[in-house]
């Protein structure tokens, strides 16, 4: 960021510590032990995959990286607004799998060059009444959110109590964010609700 820059006002972008995300199973200790949420053993990363070739091996690249090992299985999809998503799922759940090849596919990305097109990693809980809540990983903030849906037919809204239980919990062991305008819905995320 330059001088002028500063004078206007404008601020450097925040760069994703992709780190952060070995701290989701510590954190899922406490979600286990204060709130009865357990780990689905899903783990997502949302991306907009650019045009061309290059982007196209690095996806073939990443699966085949993941798909290796003979680990959790491992799918891909779009949305209807055009984002793609990687979507790893361990059998029996297993976050820290989860979340160590979600963090590979990032840092894959980043490695690339393709690091702006990373939006968030989602990681979804349950508990035994059947609420669910998913911490949400924004990249371009550094900062984690809880997104706990309520979905019944068509109607659809949020848990918010259950948002803020798990922000106060969590705030001493993830960077939350604290800007709730930014704890975007995202209703049809894999592994959600």
């Amino acid at each position: 960021m330059g001088f002028l820059d500063a004078i206007r006002g404008r601020k450097a972008p925040t760069r994703p510590h992709l780190d952060a995300l070995f701290a989701l199973p510590s954190a899922a200790i406490t979600l286990d032990v204060d709130l009865g949420l357990t780990s689905t053993g899903v783990g997502s990363v949302c991306f907009r995959s650019p045009e061309g070739r290059a982007f196209s091996d690095l996806e073939t690249q990443v699966r085949e990286l993941l798909d290796a090992d003979g680990g959790p299985s491992v799918e891909a999809n779009g949305d209807e607004f055009g984002f793609d998503w990687l979507t790893v799922r361990t059998e029996p759940a297993d976050l820290a799998t989860a979340v160590t090849d979600i963090h590979a596919v990032n840092t894959s990305l980043v490695q690339a060059g393709f690091g702006p097109q990373l939006l968030c990693s989602v990681f979804p809980f349950t508990d035994q009444v059947g609420n669910t809540v998913s911490l949400v990983y924004l990249y371009k903030r550094g900062t984690f959110y809880p997104f706990a849906p309520r979905v019944r037919g068509q109607d659809k809204s949020r848990n918010n109590v259950l948002e803020l239980q798990v922000r106060d919990k969590l705030a001493g062991e993830l960077a939350v964010e604290e800007d709730t305008t930014r704890w975007f819905a995202l209703w049809d995320a894999p592994g959600v609700g």
